[in-house]
């Protein structure tokens, strides 16, 4: 059985990518910060359902408390996919933004995925297979306003998932980014009603969150073995 890791997996699109990653066989362990409650609801899921699963929690922008977290998960086994989630919003333009704001949605979404990645590679290596899909956003692409300090942060990803997956392509290990548009969830709904999200994407919807988890599930499969150092878009046509 592949083991997982999916951080953020307390969250909408997290808890999706963590169900259908666990009904595809590997065991997963589902990460929270504050939202342990919510990871271990969605792991009652996936035990309900005939999975396999657990939950862990730690703040990925503390190197030091993800560093312990990680070499844990790792007392029992390398892990084989890994799906870098874990990201937070703090929008203002920039000319009202402070540097708290910056500093933590940098550190959250870019020094998160180091800190968890780094740690994890050797003992993937090690198996000469891996799979490592990191989530993005569109608005890594085209720019958001009041978002300059969430788009750098996810664009930054950008750059780091085709080096690596240069770095890793030669041992069986790929890395690729997804990139979601509008995805339904708590947050969506309290920004965009259906009339603004009909204008602003072509299929006329929000994604759902199983959609964007069925590509990241179809990534860390066998079947991806050829796809490596990609940003894929996954956004209903709005770009």
């Amino acid at each position: 059985m592949k083991r997982a890791l999916v951080t953020g997996g307390s969250g909408g699109i997290g808890a999706a990518i963590c169900r259908t990653l666990a009904a595809q066989g590997c065991h997963v362990y589902v990460h929270a910060n504050r939202g342990l409650d919510k990871a271990q609801e969605t792991v009652a899921g996936i035990l309900a359902a005939g999975g396999s699963a657990q939950a862990v929690a730690f703040d990925v922008a503390d190197a030091g408390q993800t560093q312990a977290a990680v070499q844990a998960i790792l007392q029992d086994g390398a892990i084989q996919v890994l799906v870098n989630n874990a990201g937070i919003h703090d929008d203002a333009v920039m000319p009202g933004m402070n540097a708290e704001q910056w500093g933590r949605v940098i550190d959250v979404s870019l020094n998160g995925f180091f800190n968890v990645t780094q740690p994890l590679l050797l003992p993937m290596l090690g198996k000469r297979w891996g799979r490592i899909i990191n989530i993005s956003s569109v608005a890594a692409i085209t720019g958001n306003r009041g978002q300059t300090n969430y788009a750098a942060a996810k664009a930054g990803l950008h750059g780091a998932t085709k080096s690596l997956a240069l770095e890793l392509a030669s041992r069986g290990v790929t890395v690729n980014a997804v990139a979601p548009g509008i995805i339904e969830s708590a947050m969506t709904e309290n920004v965009f009603d259906k009339e603004a999200i009909k204008r602003m994407v072509p299929v006329g919807r929000a994604g759902k969150p199983e959609e964007v988890a069925d590509l990241v599930a179809f990534l860390a499969s066998e079947r991806a073995a050829y796809i490596s150092g990609q940003v894929i878009s996954i956004n209903g046509a709005m770009i």
